[in-house]
């Protein structure tokens, strides 16, 4: 029985087999129902595990057709949006086994772990809510290709932009204009964390026939062109924005940290105390002078810059600070309040990667080789979606009907169970549904709580699921079991 949101989902598969295209339907919703579970344990039979396993081995079930419906469905929600934030990140898919390797698993640092590399984009609406990844990138590293960690600062500047990896930053960024005309009603924005610095991308993306606006968190302090005719003081953008006058100040709730390893010298790993901490805003638009490329002349580039830093830090503490640059306008105090909001939605995205490896557990499936590890991944990254989409929703739209996401087999069954009554004629509201359903995965309901996490709701998700099968065969609208002879 496949759940009525994966055939909304999958309306447009093409697997080039009609049975594979409805295996994949059958696999997505068994999946999707037990996202914890092993893939035994949630297609709950032989023939369903062998039928599964099958699908991840079959030719046609690629990584990018599997994942193409998906991208279908999430580029029709983006075009009801007036909005849409799409956030851009890179992250490992940890698949080292103590004993046997998994085949064709590449070197994900020293040669001490093994997997691969997943690089999405992702799409948000300003308040959090994910709509889907739009595009996707997979790739393994070559255990005997040259690392740019032990090569010279002269051969890494010699060697071109496209036979890099962060090449994956630009090449994704330019997919958006085709994105932008799909769907010219909606703005994007591209979301991008202090990786993304790279000034081929801000050459891409400040481009005259470029539409899609953009953020990106700077990790190095880059100089400013200085014209013949106007010497200035500041000859870096951070001087340059910090000589701004002040915009306005916030206080913000600092989550201290520690430091995963003591030889880390990064700033952004160091430790941290938890404290109230007073932030000053600043922006300013600044040229940015264009470093030197063996093989290209690059063009200056002009950008906004939105500068939030702590006052006053502790002593010996990493003071708060983030640099943004961005195409959208700072011109007043609620043009640069509404890019910093944009770009904590970019945060997102990290919680996207935990539903997927720690809710989903996809690094822990079992598979020989990567190459069925990967159409895995894709079923996987819908699944993600789905429950993180289920719990922002119930934030976001709370006083919609639950039937909007839930069916009725599964808002009654977990009505019934939480709170001991028969289920009501008019279906709850959606943030009220949710909170049931997370109360399921151990979520406590206070008056004053928080709305349910991530964690809570793909365990009660996961619960839900089995209680709705039972309201169908047991419950008061099943129809009456064949008599035995």
């Amino acid at each position: 029985m496949v759940a009525p949101w994966v055939l909304d989902e999958m309306k447009t598969v093409d697997l080039k087999d009609k049975r594979l295209n409805n295996r994949l339907s059958e696999v997505l919703s068994q999946l999707g129902g037990h996202p914890t579970a092993s893939i035994p344990a949630a297609c709950g039979g032989h023939a369903e595990m062998t039928a599964a396993y099958r699908l991840f081995d079959n030719d046609n079930a690629t990584f990018e057709a599997i994942l193409q419906p998906h991208i279908d469905a999430t580029r029709r929600r983006i075009a009801s949006r007036p909005v849409v934030l799409l956030a851009q990140d890179t992250t490992e898919i940890d698949v080292t086994r103590p004993e046997q390797q998994v085949a064709g698993a590449g070197p994900l640092d020293g040669g001490t772990r093994f997997g691969a590399f997943l690089h999405p984009l992702h799409a948000f609406t300003p308040d959090g809510t994910p709509l889907g990844t739009l595009h996707a990138l997979t790739w393994v590293r070559d255990e005997t290709e040259k690392r740019s960690s032990v090569m010279s600062r002269a051969q890494r500047a010699a060697q071109p932009i496209e036979e890099k990896e962060s090449y994956r930053w630009v090449d994704t960024f330019r997919r958006l204009s085709e994105e932008e005309q799909r769907c010219p009603s909606t703005q994007l924005v591209c979301l991008a964390d202090s990786e993304a610095d790279i000034y081929e991308l801000l050459t891409e993306a400040t481009t005259e026939a470029q539409r899609v606006d953009w953020i990106v968190r700077a990790c190095q302090n880059r100089a400013l062109q200085r014209e013949n005719s106007q010497e200035t003081a500041e000859k870096y953008v951070r001087e340059h924005v910090l000589a701004q006058p002040i915009l306005f100040t916030h206080t913000i709730q600092v989550r201290g940290r520690k430091a995963k390893v003591n030889c880390e010298t990064r700033g952004r790993k160091q430790p941290r105390l938890s404290r109230q901490a007073q932030m000053e805003v600043r922006a300013a638009r600044v040229t940015l002078r264009p470093p030197w490329r063996t093989d290209r002349k690059l063009p200056p580039v002009t950008v906004n810059v939105v500068l939030v830093c702590e006052v006053d830090p502790p002593e010996n503490d990493v003071p708060v600070e983030w640099v943004l640059l961005t195409s959208l306008p700072v011109d007043d105090v609620e043009q640069v309040r509404q890019v910093i909001q944009y770009y904590c939605t970019r945060w997102m995205i990290e919680v996207f990667f935990r539903v997927l490896k720690s809710g989903c557990r996809v690094e822990e499936r079992r598979f020989e080789h990567i190459d069925r590890m990967l159409p895995c991944l894709a079923v996987y990254l819908i699944i993600a979606w789905r429950t993180l989409y289920v719990c922002r929703l119930g934030r976001g739209c709370p006083d919609i009907s639950c039937e909007s996401v839930f069916e009725p087999a599964e808002w009654k069954s977990v009505w019934t169970v939480v709170h001991r009554t028969t289920p009501p004629s008019t279906p709850p509201r959606l943030g009220d549904m949710v909170r049931l359903v997370a109360q399921l995965g151990g979520y406590v309901k206070r008056k004053r709580s928080d709305p349910p996490g991530p964690q809570t709701t793909w365990i009660g998700l996961q619960r839900m699921h089995d209680f709705a099968l039972s309201w169908k065969l047991f419950g008061p609208d099943a129809r009456a079991a064949p008599q035995l002879v």
